[in-house]
Parts: structure tokens; C-alpha cells; sequence
């Protein structure tokens, strides 16, 4: 019954189906024509003109199908299509961390591969997510509603209702519209992990953004003057250096698409992002970071440019590495990726006055420890110093390629090695 549905009167289709037959019974008379000898010209060109009919109908049909789906992108279905395709032959990569730095990576990341998996932490308890946490007992949404929009292949304006923010005093007051949007998708579906999944549709998202846990957990740091505080905004607060942190409950397990991903991943990549409460955070759930130091790929980490006030004063690259490896195993990671661009002086004087300043890049010190290091120019400045997302997304890329080369000479290796056995 549905097949029929095409011909229904006003869909601006049946015209078009009819003229394709048409063409086809011209295609169809054509050839028997050039069957016969006194006929093979008449019936050449009677091909040719069914071909023609054909054509410009199967165009017409497509035109008026995607007038519907696509109406404001209908110019670029060539470069949709094209595009599409291209990311889908991309590097499966699954993204490891939370906070603006995992979504400036996603932006770069988009471009190079629709393959993206953001593991992305729930322990943020400040602000709107901490505000609904707290009230609905739900993950917070924050740091996953950034990777939606940082993934995001929608109209930018769906993007910007995302991130809208109530200015307005009363109960919405510093809620974003997209947090709000979880919550509510949360509360139709019963699954938080089916509400991103459904929100990921709204906004045609390159990729999928996964919790790293379902459970509700809660950041303790273990300060060098014996003090203890917990929650990830107290932690950033404190401005006491930490020793030690730890999830609240321990033991708590990993969400099964994030393993999944992990273990079909060519690669993974750790931040950037503050390190004690952006990226420890997944790296602290034990199954988690064992499946990521089993996993036979490049595990990535993506070294900060600027150190952050009380928490990695004074912190060299091989000092972020180092705590990395002390808080879970040295073998979750692999490569490291530091940068060794200038910073212009007016920023560098704007961060002073932060107590922040930039990451010294000792790479001799990572590469004692087996890591190999990437150094490179990768920062962007603008009000801020950035990492450039196309610039990290193209090392990734290249870090993945040489891999590649590697495992298949090692394989050949390995077949020669097995014919000469054998002879």
C-alpha cells in the first residue's frame, strides 16, 4: 500500500515516475530498432533520446524529494552527499574527557571523520548541571550538551538555541535551554542514555556522545596539606594543591557503549581539558581505563598549552603524563602530543595575572618514560589560547595512518615469516 502512496495527487512526483517509464519504453524501442539493419541509426538515436527522458526524470525526482527533506540545503546536496560519504570511510576515534577542551577537539575531529565517539564525564556538580543533578537526580547534562553541539551538523541557529542561557531572575535563571531539553527528552523517553541519543537526531550530530558512566558519582581530591574535598566545583575552588583523586563511590563501571567503543576504536584520544577535573574523572573508572590499556591503537593524550591556577602549578608536560599514569596505568596511553608554539606577549601577560602560564614541553622526560611525543605548533589565539582544533585533528590523523602502515607491515612480516617456515 505504501508503494502506492507515490502517486498520490500534489506530491510533485507521479509526473516525473510517468516520464521515466516513458523513457524507458523509448530505451526499450530503441534497442529492438537496432536490431534490425535498415533501422540501427533511427534506433541509435531513439536510445539515446529514452536515455535523455530518463535522466532529466530521475533528476526531478531526486530535486523534489530533497525540496522536502532538505529545503534550505537543497544548492548543497552534491557537497552533502559527497561529504557524507567521505566521513563515513574516516578513522574510528573515540574521544576521551569533558569541559570546552573536549569540544574544541570534537569541532576538528568532525572534519576529518563521522566516526567520533565523546566519552564524556558526568561528574560536574556546579551551575545548571549541578542544579539538576541535585533536583531530578539525573547525570549532568552540561559537558554532553557541548559535545552535541560541538558534533552538531544541524542549522547553526538549532546550535545556538542549545546553548542558550536564561538571563532572567526566578527558577530558570543560568539554565540552558539544551540542559533543559535533556532533561525533558530524559523524562519522555525513561533512559538517559536514550534521551542523547534522541537529541543527537534533533541536531544531526557526526558521531555519537556517550556518559561514561551511569552512575552518580563524585570527585575527592586529597590535598598535599592533608585536607580532602569533594565535588568537582569545590575541587576547583579549593586553590590547595591535590595529591590525590578519587571517584565517590569507587567501583563504579563503565557504560557498555563506551567500552564497545573503545574496543573497536583505531584510536583514542585523551583531552585536552583540566586534568584533575575533566579528564581523571573517566580515566578513574577502573574497567574503563583497562580496556583502554589492552586496546591495541594509539591512545592519544593531548597535553594542555596553559598550566590552571592551583591545580597544575608549575606542571611540565611530563608532569601531566605522570599524574595520568600515577591515578590509573602507564599503559593507557601511548602517544603524547605537546605543543611548542609562542604565545603572544599580551596573552601571556593576561594569563599571568590568572596564575596561569604556559606548559613546558620536556619531551625528552615523556619519551624515558616509552611514550612517543608529537611536538607541534597547535594553538590558536584569540581572547584566548586555544588548541586548533584542525590542526590536533590533522596530527590525530596522521598519528592513525602511520599506525595502520605499521600493523600491515607487521602483518606482512609475519606472512613471510610463515612462508619461509614452511618451505
Amino acid at each position: 500500500m505504501g508503494l502506492f502512496k507515490w502517486l498520490y495527487p500534489g506530491l510533485r512526483i507521479k509526473r516525473w515516475v510517468f516520464l521515466c517509464c516513458f523513457g524507458i519504453l523509448l530505451c526499450s524501442m530503441g534497442f529492438v530498432l537496432t536490431i534490425m539493419e535498415a533501422r540501427k541509426t533511427s534506433g541509435s538515436l531513439i536510445v539515446l533520446l529514452g536515455a535523455g527522458v530518463v535522466a532529466v526524470s530521475i533528476r526531478k525526482i531526486i530535486k523534489s524529494v530533497v525540496a522536502v527533506l532538505l529545503p534550505q540545503r537543497e544548492s548543497e546536496l552534491v557537497n552533502i552527499i559527497y561529504q557524507k560519504r567521505f566521513l563515513e570511510r574516516g578513522p574510528k576515534i573515540v574521544a576521551i574527557g569533558g569541559g570546552s577542551g573536549l569540544s574544541v577537539l570534537l569541532h576538528g575531529l568532525k572534519e576529518v571523520t563521522s566516526n567520533i565517539t565523546a566519552v564524556v564525564t558526568v561528574a560536574d556538580d556546579g551551575g545548571s548541571s549541578g542544579r539538576l543533578r541535585s533536583q531530578f537526580n539525573i547525570p549532568p547534562p552540561g559537558d554532553i550538551r557541548n559535545c552535541l553541539v560541538a558534533l552538531a551538523d544541524a542549522e547553526p541557529l538549532m546550535g545556538d538555541l542549545f546553548q542558550f542561557r536564561f538571563q532572567e531572575s526566578g527558577e530558570l535563571e543560568g539554565h540552558s535551554f539544551g540542559n533543559l531539553f535533556i532533561l525533558a527528552m530524559l523524562k519522555v523517553t525513561g533512559d538517559f542514555e536514550k534521551a542523547i541519543r534522541e537529541s543527537s537526531k534533533i541536531l544531526a550530530i557526526r558521531g555519537r556522545v556517550v556518559p561514561s558512566t551511569l552512575k552518580r558519582v563524585s570527585l575527592v581530591a586529597q590535598h598535599q596539606d592533608g585536607t580532602r574535598t569533594e565535588g568537582e566545583s569545590n575541587i576547583s575552588k579549593a586553590k590547595r594543591p591535590i595529591e590525590r583523586l578519587y571517584l565517590k563511590p569507587q567501583g563504579c563501571g563503565a557504560t557498555e557503549d563506551a567500552l564497545e567503543a573503545i574496543r573497536t576504536a583505531d584510536a583514542v584520544v585523551i583531552g585536552p581539558g583540566s586534568l584533575y577535573t575533566s579528564i581523571l574523572p573517566d580515566l578513574l573508572i577502573e574497567d574503563l581505563a583497562n580496556a583502554l590499556a589492552v586496546a591495541p591503537v594509539p591512545k592519544i593524550y593531548i597535553c594542555n598549552v596553559m598550566t590552571q591556577s592551583h591545580e597544575t602549578d608549575r606542571f611540565t608536560a611530563f608532569d601531566h603524563v605522570n599524574v595520568l599514569a600515577a591515578h590509573t596505568r602507564p599503559d593507557v596511553l601511548s602517544h603524547v602530543i605537546v605543543n611548542t608554539g609562542q604565545i603572544p606577549q599580551d596573552l601571556l601577560q593576561k594569563y599571568a595575572r590568572e596564575e596561569a602560564f604556559p606548559v613546558e614541553a620536556d619531551t625528552a622526560r615523556i619519551k624515558s618514560l616509552g611514550y612517543s611525543v608529537v611536538e607541534a605548533n597547535m594553538i590558536h589565539c584569540g581572547d584566548t589560547v586555544r588548541h586548533n582544533p584542525r590542526k590536533v585533528a590533522k596530527i590525530i590523523l596522521e598519528i592513525v595512518q602511520a599506525s595502520r602502515r605499521k600493523m600491515q607491515d607487521n602483518r606482512k612480516k609475519k606472512k613471510a615469516a610463515a612462508y619461509v617456515a614452511v618451505s
